[in-house]
């Protein structure tokens, strides 16, 4: 490639020459994310999987001078935006309402999900950091909580095939049981607060959650978003301690003066904490935070994308069986503890 040809450095360009440097790809990614977002509400299913699968059929512009910029923008810098953002649909008085031993049973739920895959992860014979993004997809909320581990976990040419196998084997997961574990619940009988407990302490992603709950009852479907929206919560603590796990690793294997700058906090996590807190306080209106919802949901959806866009379906069978079936056995265990711990107290 002639020295004409090669692309200009982000960094040398002004602000309008950097936006419109980034402009082809972004323009790609949320093309792809508006044409998943469009089947998912026509035709049903998954929205994340949808804009996983669009983006890979797109894979051969990942390496476009053009468009490459945009597309690790998207993937790395809205992603973070739309982690951030999350924070907006949680009030410390919906975690309060748990009740102290509903929260207990989430919290060993959530981090013997993480010990698990971390422990079946190298019996695997995966790298520690693949196990944790594992354990902590399923633990928290699925493709959203892959995305934000994998943003403070150190980064190799593995990287982007590891989350993208989470998130399009935990986004299957997560669908399947929308319809199973409702069946589960029926059959049982349990009662709307179990119900709601079993639902939302298990299932991956909250649109599954909401939809499960729904499939039982309205009540059920209510205690089941509060549950779900606690682990959602648990985000925060679970990202603070991966990225000090990984401090070291993440400033060995960055570049040039990036790898004295690796904050123990990335920025996005102060942006959910604050919304958070000011949710909490009131200083949020209803309108605002709906607004803020959905667009945290755009930028995840718009990240993905991009994620596909840089991922090929060889890369993905390249991952194996593994990944896979460790991220079923996490799922199953999760289901089992917490119905067990249930059925106990019943």
């Amino acid at each position: 490639m002639s020295a004409a040809n090669q692309p200009v450095a982000a960094g040398k360009l002004s602000l309008f020459g950097q936006a419109t440097h980034l402009l082809p790809g972004i323009g790609l990614s949320a093309v792809i994310a508006m044409a998943a977002t469009t089947v998912s509400i026509l035709h049903g299913g998954p929205q994340f999987l949808y804009a996983l699968f669009f983006g890979i059929a797109f894979h051969y512009l990942s390496q476009e001078t053009k468009t490459r910029p945009g597309i690790e923008f998207c993937a790395r810098g809205v992603l973070r935006l739309g982690v951030g953002l999350l924070g907006a649909r949680i009030t410390a008085s919906q975690i309060a309402g748990l009740g102290w031993e509903t929260a207990a049973i989430v919290v060993v739920a959530v981090v013997s999900t993480l010990l698990c895959g971390t422990f079946l992860g190298k019996r695997f014979g995966m790298t520690r950091a693949q196990g944790v993004l594992s354990g902590g997809a399923v633990a928290i909320c699925g493709a959203s909580a892959a995305l934000a581990i994998s943003a403070v976990l150190p980064r190799d040419k593995d990287s982007d095939r590891s989350t993208l196998m989470v998130v399009v084997t935990v986004t299957v997961l997560s669908t399947v049981a929308m319809v199973v574990y409702p069946l589960i619940v029926k059959a049982l009988g349990l009662p709307p607060e179990l119900a709601g407990l079993f639902l939302g302490g298990t299932i991956h992603d909250v649109a599954q959650v909401v939809g499960a709950g729904y499939m039982v009852n309205p009540e059920t479907a209510d205690y089941a978003t509060i549950v779900k929206l606690f682990r959602v919560s648990m985000l925060a603590v679970v990202v603070v301690v991966v990225s000090s796990i990984f401090k070291k690793e993440r400033e060995r294997v960055a570049e040039g003066s990036e790898a004295k700058k690796q904050p123990l906090v990335p920025w996005f996590l102060w942006v959910f904490v604050a919304l958070v807190v000011l949710n909490s306080l009131g200083g949020v209106p209803k309108i605002v935070q709906t607004g803020l919802n959905d667009v945290s949901r755009s930028c995840l959806v718009v990240a993905i994308a991009a994620l596909g866009v840089k991922t090929s379906f060889m890369q993905l069978a390249r991952a194996g069986w593994k990944p896979f079936a460790l991220l079923l056995i996490e799922t199953v265990w999760m289901a089992a503890f917490v119905l067990a711990v249930i059925l106990m107290h019943r």
